[in-house]
């Protein structure tokens, strides 16, 4: 069977890796110049390290990477509440705090061992299915014929473009900022941190190796949304963005198949994102191989926007600034804080959703 994986990021990696344990080993292309060198995603679940073990990747993801072992929630500088993430349910207690780009850095080594190396500066152009196959016409002008092609091309997929398959959904008006950072005397090394000021602005901080962190706020400068004294002592990255809120109408369509952020994208709220494409790219991976793909779309559609709906839900309750929302977030907060059990299975439920 020939593949195409168009995308080399963490779904599209997992694809391949997946697909050349099995025995198929399947062309991955990517129009970057080069891997890449930024962090993005930085939190890794417990289910993607179960699903990347066979592999072998999770070993070295889990040496690498920070177990991000409890919460503390702030009311601007007060410590509203502290909870541990922890479950003994699962493959790995917690989550992992790792930057994407070592992810992807980490994965691509171990395809490179299983024989496939990853195609970059070649874009897909466009695509056509044919009775025998799907037609992709790639950037160097070259068309090739393939068996399926697998879509893990991000939010402006021009797989699913290609396909004719609709992005639904909607687009969050607010700027919300970035930063990659070193800091210096923070005292939650291996913990989340949100913080939600006076005016509704939301900030969280995720360890992803020592001394350093990610931090994500809803206004225009991350570092200065903090308000307990952050001192950063180099600044790797930063920037702005804007949240979608969007589902693919389907995952599948003829030969093309998608997975990741081409089939799907949410807030960063809840970290599932690139979790959501490890989930995506396994499935299909075994799907391709046991050759039942007709209910792949169906399953993980459904499965994909269950985690959005919540990750919905929560994000209204932290981020809202009516006065419902407000009460609703101090409200979880006094009950957590006066429950010893509350704290526990809302910890365990962070690590295993």
């Amino acid at each position: 069977m020939k593949i195409l994986i168009v995308g080399a990021g963490p779904t599209g990696l997992t694809a391949a890796i997946e697909l050349a344990r099995r025995g198929l080993l399947a062309k991955v292309i990517d129009r970057r110049d080069n891997a890449s060198t930024l962090s993005r995603a930085v939190g890794i679940t417990s289910r993607s390290l179960e699903l990347l073990s066979h592999s072998g990747v999770s070993e070295t993801l889990i040496e690498e990477g920070v177990p991000i072992r409890g919460a503390c929630i702030y009311q601007r500088e007060r410590l509203a509440l502290e909870l541990p993430l922890h479950s003994n349910r699962i493959y790995f207690p917690t989550i992992l705090g790792l930057p994407q780009d070592r992810t992807e850095a980490i994965m691509a080594n171990t395809l490179g061992s299983m024989g496939v190396e990853v195609g970059y500066q070649n874009e897909l152009q466009d695509l056509r299915e044919e009775s025998k196959g799907v037609v992709a016409l790639l950037s160097s002008g070259v068309e090739e014929r393939f068996d399926l092609i697998i879509g893990a091309d991000g939010i402006h997929s021009k797989v699913r473009e290609a396909a004719g398959i609709n992005y639904l959904g909607f687009d969050l008006e607010e700027k919300w900022s970035i930063a990659d950072v070193d800091t210096e005397g923070w005292p939650s090394r291996e913990k989340f941190t949100l913080v939600r000021s006076s005016s509704g602005t939301v900030a969280v901080a995720v360890p992803i190796g020592k001394d350093r962190h990610r931090l994500v706020a809803s206004c225009d400068n991350a570092i200065d949304a903090f308000p307990m004294g952050l001192k950063v002592c180099k600044i790797h990255r930063e920037g702005t963005f804007k949240i979608s809120i969007r589902q693919a109408e389907r995952y599948s369509k003829g030969r093309v198949h998608l997975a990741g952020d081409a089939a799907h994208c949410h807030s960063p709220i809840g970290g599932r994102g690139m979790n959501l494409g490890i989930a995506d790219a396994a499935e299909l991976a075994k799907r391709v191989v046991e050759r039942r793909l007709s209910g792949y779309s169906e399953l993980r559609h459904r499965e994909d926007k269950k985690i959005i709906e919540i990750t919905e839900r929560v994000r209204k309750i932290v981020t809202g600034r009516s006065i419902k929302a407000r009460l609703e977030f101090r409200a979880f907060l006094a009950v957590a804080s006066s429950l010893p059990v509350v704290r526990r299975k809302l910890g365990q439920f962070v690590v295993e959703f």
